[in-house]
């Protein structure tokens, strides 16, 4: 019994084959220990959009959400809650520091493979860096579906003016 603990703690196999554990880069440890940007917006907020995007297979949840400036483009604020692992919390945490500061259409342009390459995500967890894109993009989309709407039925509120004079 103390041989099967003490090759438990030394990370040996029956064959006396030393096994390395697997050890996140600083960087993820760093998000995942001390996240950016943790919290949430009032989803009703003409000016916030949300995105809520989730991988089945390992059951990673990530909601990521923009503030938006209306008359700049700018997207002054993010928020994040993840639900998962490591590596999906620290990639929901980069994801906001990157797009705060930036126009709509430049976070449009950030990769998975950014954010994967500077977290050194290893390959069984590049998905979470994906879900973080995906965040960003679901996140810009429903602003704009958002900000559509509201032109569209200011609109019509103006022709319901000009009409009725």
């Amino acid at each position: 019994m103390l041989r099967v603990g003490a090759k438990r703690v030394l990370g040996t196999t029956s064959l006396g084959v030393r096994v390395s554990a697997r050890l996140y880069h600083e960087r993820v440890v760093d998000h995942y220990d001390n996240p950016r940007n943790v919290g949430s917006f009032d989803k009703n907020d003409p000016s916030v959009g949300t995105g809520l995007v989730g991988a089945p297979a390992c059951g990673d949840v990530m909601k990521l959400q923009i503030k938006v400036d209306d008359k700049t483009g700018k997207i002054v604020d993010a928020r994040f809650k993840t639900f998962g692992c490591g590596s999906a919390i620290a990639s929901s945490s980069v994801a906001t520091e990157w797009v705060k500061g930036k126009q709509m259409e430049e976070v449009l342009s950030i990769k998975n493979t950014e954010i994967a390459k500077h977290l050194s995500l290893p390959p069984v967890k590049l998905h979470c860096s994906m879900l973080a894109e995906d965040a960003i993009k679901a996140a810009v989309k429903d602003y704009e579906a958002k900000r559509a709407k509201a032109t569209a039925s200011g609109e019509a509120a103006t022709e319901e003016t000009a009409a009725t004079a």
